[in-house]
């Protein structure tokens, strides 16, 4: 775990609630438990600074940075997909995005990587589909030429969503996680310190999240039956809300 992604753990899953700001000193000691160092949590807050996820404010406690509105919409559309909370049934309808070709290839390549992280994938060099519109993807696109679609497909979806995403690999990124996650979750001592919860708790949720770039968020009756998502998914649910008091209570005293 690198420091940009521990941060972005720790504002999405502790900081968002708690007004999504904190001092740079709390956040030196908030991820010291994941041993990141002071200097690589400075740096790491000056580039997402730079990419506009975070501003500089000023706080009681001194210096600190607080979420921007970008971040605000990042985090909360992460939040939806990683607990499931306010993902509505399935129309049975696709969302079609087809842009303009993207000639430079640095900007080209962070878009392939923004638009597979909300759940596009992609049908050819310029047309990505995705079940659901995302919210995020008005400001992803400014700037481009864009034609977007609401469409049904005339054929099988399943034998679409085989085309588009390798489900194969995914299932077995699950399996690999969940065996990972028990191993993690097991070697915690029943009489932790909060730090240590937080610690462990932290590494389980930034293991989960990457399924984000991976994992588009399917329909359930797109998915094969058995899929191994559902068992991790129950797993790291009931180990998340479990751990969560003893991390949460670490964070408040830091903060404070």
């Amino acid at each position: 775990m690198n420091a940009r992604s521990a941060l972005f753990d720790l504002y999405g899953d502790h900081l968002r609630s708690r007004g999504g700001r904190a001092s740079v000193a709390a956040l030196v000691r908030l991820l010291a438990p994941l041993d990141i160092a002071a200097p690589a949590v400075r740096t790491a807050v000056s580039r997402m600074v730079r990419q506009g996820w975070l501003t500089p404010v000023r706080l009681p406690q001194g210096p600190g940075y607080a979420l921007t509105a970008k971040g605000v919409t990042r985090l909360d559309e992460a939040a939806r997909r990683i607990y499931r909370s306010g993902s509505p049934p399935w129309s049975g309808r696709w969302h079609l995005v087809v842009l303009q070709p993207v000639r430079d290839r640095t900007r080209r390549e962070r878009l392939r990587s923004d638009l597979a992280f909300l759940g596009y994938a992609p049908l050819s060099d310029t047309t990505w589909l995705g079940p659901r519109p995302s919210p995020e993807l008005e400001g992803l696109l400014d700037g481009l030429r864009v034609d977007r679609f609401h469409a049904e497909l005339e054929g099988d979806p399943r034998e679409l969503v085989a085309r588009a995403w390798d489900l194969a690999s995914i299932g077995q990124a699950y399996e690999q996680w969940l065996a990972e996650a028990e191993a993690l979750v097991g070697a915690l001592p029943e009489d932790a310190s909060d730090d240590e919860v937080f610690a462990t708790r932290s590494r389980l949720v930034h293991g989960w999240r990457n399924f984000l770039f991976r994992d588009p968020g399917l329909p359930h009756e797109l998915l094969p039956a058995g899929w191994p998502g559902e068992k991790a998914r129950a797993y790291f649910e009931h180990e998340a809300a479990r751990l969560l008091p003893a991390a949460a209570a670490f964070v408040e005293r830091e903060l404070q």
